[in-house]
């Protein structure tokens, strides 16, 4: 599987950006897809997770309530619809794969896909 990020961008704080992450080659129920970030300066950390089939979701604490997973079977999508954007949530976002279903918050994804920087200014 690969995977293609796109649909970041500059914003302004309270506004709302949908992030995409398309995947060629076939998903499978229990692969999962994540979503990850990392900040200038700073490690990457975790954003939110879903297997395929939406059986297990994970969110960030940052993300609750703020960010959604959905994803497109169609068209083998998955979305990272975030609204209410703060400055701190400025980084380059990463898609990720996990064929083993992982949803966890640790870097145990086996395929990366590029990252796309979303800018949020106060």
């Amino acid at each position: 599987v690969q995977l293609q990020a796109f649909g970041g961008g500059s914003v302004q704080a309270g506004d709302s950006l949908r992030l995409s992450c398309t995947a060629s080659g076939r998903i499978f129920r229990g692969y999962s897809l994540g979503w990850f970030r990392q900040a200038p300066g700073k490690a990457r950390e975790f954003v939110a997770a879903s297997t395929w089939s939406g059986s297990a979701i994970n969110y960030a604490d940052s993300a609750k309530g703020r960010f959604a997973l959905s994803k497109d079977g169609a068209r083998n999508t998955a979305y990272l619809q975030m609204n209410d954007l703060k400055p701190e949530d400025t980084g380059v976002y990463y898609c990720a794969a996990s064929y083993a279903g992982y949803v966890g918050e640790h870097d145990k994804f086996d395929t990366w896909g590029q990252g796309t920087l979303v800018t949020v200014s106060s």
